[in-house]
């Protein structure tokens, strides 16, 4: 099927997923994941009506923003190195991924050098795994507090990352702690703005929404199989 083909048939599962979870479906936003697919492709999706995308690395990244349409809404998802942080610092309209308050320290420095604000979300490790980065759930309260702190960063909610498994159902449990993570988050930090969750790629959006993502990042079911590297 073609990239808008795709998109319409994500749509269609999106809206019908938070319908059953008695959400509004406007409530939900997909994010097309378009790392490693090539400027004409993310222009065909662009020419679908597709206007946010994530990307994973930022030298792809910055290159797509210079050669791309100006009213696309770029996304940060990958994991950042706090080197990175002055190349990204005010570029994107939401970073996904800081997970560490070194990164966010870093960003804090580099914003507040151009007196720009950043929109960031708090990467939660959630099933504790060893290829992930972030916080522990136990560790989120006190990083948010001190991330709080830094006044060039909005910290707009939480993001993670589930393990890949075979049944979407065996994920759910990750997207429920991180729900119930950010409503404990929300009574603890009253002055925040924690309201988005972002969780749920391609083989789990479905159960990611019927539990309270209001952000999916998905890839494969927007552009179709990733390029073979050379």
């Amino acid at each position: 099927m073609s990239v808008s083909e795709n998109w319409r048939q994500l749509q269609s599962k999106a809206r019908a997923a938070a319908e059953r979870a008695g959400r509004d479906p406007a409530a939900v936003r997909i994010l097309a994941v378009s790392k490693t697919f090539p400027v004409d492709v993310v222009r065909d999706a662009y020419d679908s009506g597709l206007r946010t995308f994530g990307e994973n690395y930022v030298q792809e990244a910055l290159a797509k923003m210079d050669a791309l349409p100006d009213d696309i809404e770029w996304h940060m998802i990958g994991h950042l190195q706090s080197n990175k942080a002055r190349q990204v610092a005010g570029r994107f309209a939401l970073i996904h991924s800081v997970d560490s308050v070194h990164l966010a320290a870093e960003l804090q420095k580099h914003l507040g050098q151009r007196n720009q604000r950043q929109p960031i979300l708090v990467q939660i490790n959630v099933a504790d795994e060893d290829t992930k980065s972030g916080f522990s759930p136990p560790e989120a309260a006190n990083a948010i507090a001190e991330m709080s702190q830094f006044e060039h960063l909005d910290i707009r909610g939480l993001m993670t990352i589930g393990p890949v498994e075979e049944k979407p159902e065996d994920v759910r449990w990750v997207f429920v702690e991180l729900r119930c993570l950010q409503e404990q988050l929300r009574k603890r930090f009253p002055d925040l703005r924690l309201r988005e969750l972002s969780m749920g790629m391609t083989g789990d959006f479905e159960v990611a929404i019927e539990e309270g993502a209001t952000i999916v990042r998905v890839g494969r079911a927007v552009f179709g199989e990733r390029p073979a590297k050379v």
